[in-house]
């Protein structure tokens, strides 16, 4: 956790000239299209998912690729008559976990299959370097979607959690989801989250995982911090609530805070 901490105070990366950041993830929500249309990148992890967050996620990105067992979460949840419409742009990784019928099937349509040996990356580590090598090559950065990645193995958890920690100094935005709920690092300052109650809520925290601890201040919430100290020794903002009539979310946070909300059950 040390590596994380860092006693330098800036303006985040992605503020405005406001000095606000701007989040907003109607992509989680099909009947909102995106304009303008924003790049986005999504990378398929090793964890269940379900059909209809696959969808939603694999629609919202122009670009795909899976971790290594990520290919075979995605091989596994379709029919054959429906794979051929979710070929990922690249499956990359070490390889101890991707089988050989998955991997037979997606390099039979085109899909490279990279071998990494690098022990000192994870496969999600490796799948952000492919990311990363193709906007040096279009010029330009995407938004990137993880699709698992904090469920399952509570060591793996740990290391999304570390390594979103330490992306937040050179990248705008990275998202993690699952089928419960959606994450996302804030960097330290002044932040205003668009909250789509069609997707959002009602639940939803700010976990000071990386620091030793910030000053909160929010607005929006059923319970509201005012300068308020949070660390995993003292306060944590676990189990608060999104208000109904309120369309915004903002919080002002001196060290960077993840910000988790529960996604919407749809039966």
């Amino acid at each position: 956790m040390g590596a994380g901490i860092s006693t330098l105070f800036y303006t985040p990366n992605n503020a405005s000239q406001t000095g606000i950041t701007e989040w907003d993830v109607s992509f989680l929500n099909p009947s909102i299209p995106s304009t303008p249309p924003v790049a986005r990148g999504l990378i398929i992890l090793n964890q269940p998912f379900s059909r209809n967050l696959l969808d939603i996620l694999w629609n919202a990105c122009s670009w795909h690729c899976c971790a290594d067992g990520g290919a075979n979460r995605l091989f596994d949840l379709l029919q054959d008559d429906h794979r051929c419409s979710y070929v990922p742009n690249v499956i990359k990784g070490d390889l101890d976990s991707l089988r050989a019928d998955v991997q037979d099937y997606y390099t039979s349509k085109g899909v490279p299959v990279v071998r990494d040996h690098d022990q000192n990356s994870t496969d999600l580590m490796k799948c952000v370097q492919s990311i990363q090598e193709k906007e040096k090559l279009e010029n330009r950065e995407y938004e990137i979607i993880i699709l698992g990645g904090l469920s399952g193995r509570l060591d793996q958890t740990v290391h999304t959690l570390s390594y979103l920690h330490k992306l937040r100094r050179t990248r705008k935005k990275v998202f993690v989801v699952t089928d419960d709920n959606i994450a996302w690092v804030l960097d330290e300052g002044r932040h205003r989250i668009r909250i789509d109650h069609d997707i959002l809520g009602p639940t939803c925290g700010l976990l000071p995982v990386g620091v030793e601890s910030t000053i909160l201040t929010t607005t929006g919430l059923r319970w509201n911090l005012t300068e308020a100290e949070s660390s995993l020794d003292g306060l944590v903002s676990t189990s608060n609530h999104l208000v109904p009539e309120e369309k915004f979310v903002t919080v002002n946070t001196s060290r960077p805070i993840w910000w988790c909300a529960e996604l919407c059950r749809k039966d």
